[in-house]
């Protein structure tokens, strides 16, 4: 399926940002992989525990199947696969563009006997032939970070969906979290080929009578 222009991007787009650079990732993750063989301590974890909690919550409810291939785009340093394994799925791959993230995440999880957890080099925006066939695919904040890269945001953000669509089963599940993106902003852009199943809870804030949400958390499916 060909990626389609996404329309809420003409009416919202970010301005880029070195947070949308390999070269950013590439120096935090060297940062915390010194860090790490310091003091031991993991680094940062994006949206929080609780955005980890929300996923997994909702994979159990769902009954996904435990032998189930999941993929964690942007892996960053790979915490999100240790709580994956530790809830008892056994078929995990997280990748990222980072050869520090990789390295810090391949410490963590020697350090916490997950030998059989595959990590790989990529840029999902390119992945390889291999990369295919995943019931579910995660993403928290990737997708943000491509948002506000520098070097053509549309033409990447255009990418993304194309490889979304590419390694993703028929009837495979999405879960996006994004601080970046509305809810109606995400369904335009991973629209015609996903369908919303579920927008999970997020924490809401409250400024000038209004409330809304700092964090948008969604549950797609993949049509064909």
């Amino acid at each position: 399926m060909a990626a389609q222009e996404p329309r809420a991007e003409q009416e919202s787009d970010f301005t880029a940002s070195k947070l949308g650079t390999k070269e950013y990732w590439d120096d935090a993750y060297k940062r915390e992989l010194q860090t790490y063989k310091d003091i031991g301590d993991v680094g940062e974890i994006w949206f929080g525990q609780g955005s980890m909690h929300r996923v997994l919550k909702w994979m159990v409810k769902q009954n996904i199947p435990k032998n189930a291939a999941i993929l964690d785009i942007g892996t960053g340093n790979g915490v999100f696969l240790v709580e994956l394994a530790k809830e008892g799925f056994d078929n995990l791959t997280g990748i990222d563009y980072s050869n520090a993230s990789i390295e810090l995440t391949r410490n963590i999880l020697d350090e916490e006997g997950l030998v059989n957890i595959k990590v790989q080099e990529q840029d999902f925006l390119n992945p390889s032939a291999e990369l295919k066939d995943f019931d579910v695919c995660i993403d928290k904040g990737t997708f943000d970070a491509i948002s506000l890269n520098p070097d053509g945001q549309n033409a990447a953000k255009l990418q993304y969906v194309s490889s979304l669509t590419t390694v993703l089963k028929p009837q495979g599940h999405f879960i996006i979290t994004s601080c970046n993106w509305t809810k109606e902003q995400l369904l335009e852009i991973f629209s015609p080929g996903l369908e919303l199943l579920q927008e999970l809870p997020t924490p809401r804030f409250q400024f000038g009578g209004v409330t809304g949400n700092s964090v948008t958390a969604l549950v797609f499916r993949k049509l064909c």
